[in-house]
């Protein structure tokens, strides 16, 4: 049986007074600072620091080769991750690694692709429309919300969290409102407006659909909870999220991140620290508690077809108690492969035959990296890719 972390944990990971709230609104810092301080190794052509985009990644908006599949598609299993470090997205071959960037807006942060080719990307300063066939923005939507002004860096204002109903017809984006409570902006995708704002939690860190489209779901980074919002009506629910309680507010590390609709009965489910995962029932709000087993900070996760959940473990919070950077595989039984990594990573995807995770180094706090991680999720082996200037989002086309 798993054991649970002893309650004190809250009590030290917490800092000091002041220093806690105006430091700690985010998250750990992985293995501590930037990839070079840990100890990793960093292959040529990728910055250690995330301070420049990869010298193997062509600049942001720079001429391409564009490579179609049937009727001007894009190439199936080609990645498209989003640039937090150079306000644009990055399209990324797999073997090879990038092939090409477009500008997006400022300090792009999720993103998701609607079965029409388009990618829709949160940025701090709209929705920006992308056309992944011919690598070009169509658009870029403001939102309604004061968000102040635009800015970069972790707690900038602006879109987060997105994501795309069933039908394709709406956007739903998470927007961070500096000091505040967030709101999530309903975009129509014909017409290209925004149509709603609906408020939410602090920190919409991500957004998710109902397999229905019924409900929308912001998880709230700053307010250890998750916003239902209803489709039809836009009527809210909130639904506390905390396993290991709310103590230091603000200040706490131990806070939602990232959550992922589970196929089979539509529950959430929200891993923690690699200890715990959180799942909660939207309908009821009630939550249940499972044990996890990779004891790392977790962020990004993804759940496949089969109900299969992959969530990327940042690294320690205490360097003394808990283990390095992985990306769990977690199994519908709840049994758990879990892959070592080399330095922090924000979020990950999934090939479309299963076998192969991407993992991006962007990272929300220092210790980024420009690139993505290949994991063969078979053998274990994994593989550095340049890819982008701190990639964050990430998407298979």
């Amino acid at each position: 049986m798993q054991k649970f972390r002893r309650p004190s944990r809250a009590a030290r990971v917490l800092l000091p007074g002041a220093v806690a709230v105006v430091l700690l609104a985010g998250c750990a810092q992985g293995s501590g600072g930037t990839a070079a301080a840990t100890g990793t190794t960093v292959p040529s052509g990728t910055s250690s620091t995330g301070g420049s985009p990869s010298p193997a990644s062509p600049a942001p908006g720079s001429p391409v080769t564009v490579t179609p599949g049937p009727g001007g598609a894009a190439v199936p299993g080609t990645l498209l991750v989003a640039d937090f470090g150079s306000d644009s997205v990055t399209f990324v071959d797999p073997a090879r690694g990038a092939t090409g960037s477009v500008k997006a807006g400022t300090a792009p942060y999720g993103l998701v692709v609607g079965a029409d080719g388009r990618a829709w990307v949160a940025t701090a300063e709209g929705v920006a429309v992308v056309d992944t066939a011919s690598r070009e923005r169509l658009a870029l939507i403001p939102y309604r919300t004061d968000t102040g002004p635009v800015t970069t860096g972790e707690y900038r204002g602006g879109g987060m969290g997105i994501a795309l109903a069933p039908d394709g017809r709406r956007v739903y984006v998470g927007v961070n409102v500096p000091g505040g409570n967030g709101t999530l902006e309903v975009v129509d995708t014909a017409t290209l407006k925004v149509t709603d704002v609906v408020p939410v939690g602090r920190r919409p860190f991500d957004v998710d659909v109902s397999r229905d489209g019924a409900e929308v779901y912001a998880t709230n980074h700053d307010s250890f909870d998750v916003t239902v919002v209803s489709a039809g009506t836009l009527e809210t629910r909130r639904i506390e999220v905390a396993p290991y309680g709310t103590e230091g507010g603000i200040g706490s590390w131990l806070k939602p991140h990232y959550a992922a609709v589970r196929p089979s009965d539509g529950r959430l489910l929200l891993p923690f620290e690699g200890e715990r995962l959180a799942v909660v029932d939207p309908r009821t709000g009630r939550t249940a508690i499972e044990p996890m087993t990779a004891n790392t900070h977790q962020h990004g996760a993804t759940v496949t077809a089969d109900g299969t959940l992959l969530t990327v473990g940042t690294g320690p919070i205490d360097p003394d108690a808990d283990a390095g950077p992985s990306l769990t595989v977690r199994t519908p039984d709840g049994a758990e492969r879990v892959y070592p990594l080399e330095g922090p990573h924000e979020d990950v995807a999934v090939s479309a035959d299963g076998r192969t995770a991407y993992v991006t180094g962007g990272f929300t706090r220092d210790g980024y990296w420009d690139g993505l991680t290949v994991v063969d999720l078979g053998s274990g082996d994994t593989r550095r890719l340049p890819a982008g200037s701190r990639p964050l989002g990430i998407a298979v086309l």
